[in-house]
Formats: C-alpha cells, sequence, structure tokens
C-alpha cells in the first residue's frame, strides 16, 4: 500500500473520532456584555467591559456555568437610544440568555425596558441611579450601590472627617453642589441637598450642567464668588477635566472637592490634571488600593488583570463589575437553570454577609431587585493614587486636609 493511500485511510478512520468529539463539545451560553465602548464614557465602559470579562475567565476555568462555557456577546450603548437598538440585537441575533452591564445610568434605564418586556434578565453591575430599580421590573437586578449612598456619604465625610479635621463647625463651611443634569447627577445631588437639609449645612450653590458642555467658566466664577469652601461634584470624566482647567484658568480653588464616583476614579483624569487632584475626595466603589482584610481577594484581581492587560486597572470600576458578575454567575449556577423566574427566586434568596464579595459587599436584595448590602467607600488621591481612607476597616491611608499640592 503507498504512503499515500495509508494516510487517505488513516485520515478517513480518524474523521469520526473527530466529528464525535466536535458533538460532543456542549454550545457556549452567549450572554450579553452591553456598555458604552465608544464616545465619551468609553475608558470606563470598557474598564467596567473588563470586570466581566475576568468574571467569566474564571467561571470558565472552573467548568462554566451550567456545564458550559460562557461566551460574552459585546453591545456598544454609547447613548439611551443606542443602547435599547444594541440591547434588542444581543436579543434577538445573539440569543443571549441574559444582559451584564452596563456602567451609566441612563444607558440601563433605557435598555432595561426592553429586556423587562422581553422577560429578558438584566443584571446591572455599576450604574447608581436609584430610580434604575424603583420601576415595579421583575428581571432587573443591581449589585451595586446606589446614589443614595453616595450622596449620604460625600455629605457625611464633610461633616464627620472634613471639618473636625479642620477644627471648623461644619455649619460654619460654605457648600457647593456642581452636577452634570442627567439621570446620575440629578439622582446623587438630589440626595446631597437633602442630607445638606437635614444636617444643617450651608449650600451656597446648587448648579447643573450638560454633561457634554464645552464651558464651565461661567459656573467657576458662580462658584468663586460664592465664596464655596467644598465642592460636591458629580460629573463625568470629560466635564471632571474641564472643571479643574477652568479652575486653573481663574486662579481658584476651593479649600476641598468631594467627588461622586465617575470621572473623579479614573487613573487617567489624575494623570491629566496632575497635582491639582492631589487630596480629592471620592465617594466610590471599592477601588484596588484597598484594606484587603474588608475586600477579600482584590489584591489577587489586580494581579490577574495586570496579566490579562498588561497594565494596572484604571480604576476600581473592574473590581466592582468583577465582583457583581461573579454574584450573579454563582446565582445562575446555584439556580441550575436560565428559567426567568428562578432565576429570580435564586437572586432574592441570597444571603451573603458584608466582606463576602470582591469588593467587600454583602449581598441582600429586595423586592425591587436591588443588593442592600453594596455600600461605596471614601478615597483621597494621594501621590497620585486614590487609597481608601474610609471605613477605618478597608483604609489604606489616612485622611489628609488638604487639596493640592
Amino acid at each position: 500500500m503507498t504512503l499515500t493511500r495509508r494516510a487517505a485511510l488513516g485520515a478517513a478512520s480518524a474523521a469520526p473520532v473527530v466529528l464525535r468529539r466536535a458533538l460532543a463539545q456542549p454550545d457556549p451560553i452567549p450572554l450579553g456584555a452591553l456598555y458604552p465602548l465608544s464616545g465619551a464614557l468609553a475608558l470606563l465602559g470598557d474598564e467596567s467591559f473588563r470586570g466581566l470579562e475576568l468574571a467569566v475567565d474564571d467561571r470558565n476555568a472552573a467548568g462554566g456555568l451550567l456545564g458550559r462555557p460562557v461566551r460574552l456577546a459585546k453591545g456598544d450603548a454609547f447613548d439611551p437610544s443606542q443602547a435599547v437598538g444594541e440591547v434588542r440585537r444581543l436579543m434577538a441575533a445573539e440569543r443571549v440568555a441574559a444582559v451584564f452591564g452596563t456602567y451609566a445610568s441612563p444607558l440601563v434605564f433605557a435598555a432595561s425596558q426592553a429586556t423587562e418586556l422581553a422577560g429578558m434578565p438584566y443584571f446591572e453591575l455599576g450604574a447608581i441611579s436609584d430610580p434604575v430599580t424603583e420601576r415595579g421590573f421583575k428581571y432587573l437586578f443591581r449589585s451595586c450601590p446606589v446614589a443614595s449612598a453616595f450622596g449620604l456619604l460625600t455629605v457625611d465625610a464633610v461633616n464627620d472627617a472634613l471639618a473636625p479635621l479642620w477644627g471648623v463647625d461644619p455649619k460654619s463651611l460654605k457648600l457647593a453642589i456642581l452636577h452634570e443634569d442627567a439621570l446620575y447627577g440629578t439622582t446623587v445631588s438630589g440626595f446631597q441637598a437633602a442630607r445638606c437639609k437635614d444636617l444643617g449645612l450651608n449650600v451656597v450653590e446648587n448648579l447643573p450642567y450638560a454633561a457634554a458642555t464645552v464651558d464651565m467658566s461661567n459656573l467657576v466664577q458662580r462658584l468663586r464668588s460664592a465664596g464655596a469652601d467644598v465642592v460636591l461634584h458629580t460629573g463625568y470624566q470629560n466635564d471632571v477635566l474641564l472643571f479643574f482647567r477652568q479652575m486653573r484658568q481663574v486662579g481658584w480653588r476651593p479649600r476641598m472637592i468631594v467627588g461622586a464616583g465617575g470621572g473623579h476614579s479614573l487613573q487617567d483624569t489624575a494623570n491629566a490634571v496632575g497635582a491639582d487632584c492631589e487630596g480629592m475626595l471620592n465617594a466610590d466603589f471599592t477601588q484596588f488600593a484597598v484594606n484587603e482584610a474588608a475586600a477579600p481577594g482584590a489584591h489577587d484581581l489586580q494581579a490577574a488583570y495586570e496579566k490579562r492587560y498588561g497594565t494596572k486597572p484604571r480604576s476600581g470600576h473592574s473590581l466592582a463589575n468583577y465582583a457583581g458578575a461573579r454574584l450573579f454567575l454563582d446565582v445562575i449556577q446555584r439556580a441550575g437553570t436560565l428559567d426567568k423566574d428562578k432565576l429570580r427566586a435564586a437572586v432574592l434568596a441570597t444571603d451573603l454577609p458584608p466582606g463576602a464579595t470582591t469588593a467587600g459587599w454583602g449581598a441582600k436584595f429586595d423586592e425591587k431587585g436591588q443588593n442592600t448590602r453594596g455600600k461605596p467607600m471614601l478615597m483621597q488621591w494621594q501621590g497620585g493614587v486614590q487609597v481608601t481612607v474610609l471605613p477605618e476597616a478597608a483604609a489604606v491611608g489616612k485622611l489628609r486636609p488638604m487639596f493640592g499640592a
């Protein structure tokens, strides 16, 4: 028999084996990953997606989900209209079993209306506006803390931590609230104003602006004229950068800026602002510079992140999305099914104590689908790094009274 003949017979006999092996491989479970991956929110959108991706990597390495590998189908939600279009595409063309996302409150607010109508589970990992989970939806679940908690923490940081550090009566301080005027900013600022009123604090300005603005000079002048000691600022990266640039142009800065997540947490923001960012406070999701006793596994996650992407994390948004995604993937595995009603029952039955997740959060969901054990922390930019300063159990640095180099 010739060599060619033997090779042909060998290939023919091997073909059924290869075919049987291929048939034995279970089909992947497609899950939607809906994030702003282009446009003004792309940096934090991509950082958030990386957290989900790392959680899926871990799940697949452990044998997959319900005995099948997970495949992420990405959707680019750069504005609310596009979010709706993309989530419909994910459901129809990609045939996803559930949707994970989405970072920005206006995006999930719009997209989740389409998934709810379709009876599709939606797992929100990073958008904080309270109204997202206050519409009576049955299949929308959120792992992260909400805007009311951010508003409370930013104001209490001034009243309970900064004022005593400065040796002044908090009621003597002039506070200003500055915020972008979409769902995220208006929700946080509303709770800030209410908390200031409850504590009897002096709010001298409450200024909204469009996130797409290219000129904040008038706002800066109003803050300067009002003599604001502390500015509570809720905004995205571009408007944070604009605010700092125009403060520098007029030669004015308040005694302290307290951010509420978003653009204040990005390493890219601190790099662009430079020394002016030193000392700025930020209430946000758990960051990687945290005491691991309060956020178990955060440092291992950072090592995995750096191995996977070849760079340091750009924000704690990846950590928050990782923690939330792992939580919900575990819920699906525990439920043993992708049935929407059985998943809802499994989510509502989840009961994890504080400190049980990589973000340091616990997990207990109310009837609205909101995790009631997700809490923000207080960070401060020190030496070009955003370090946790409160609560004390999570702190890796002490709160400093100085803002600016």
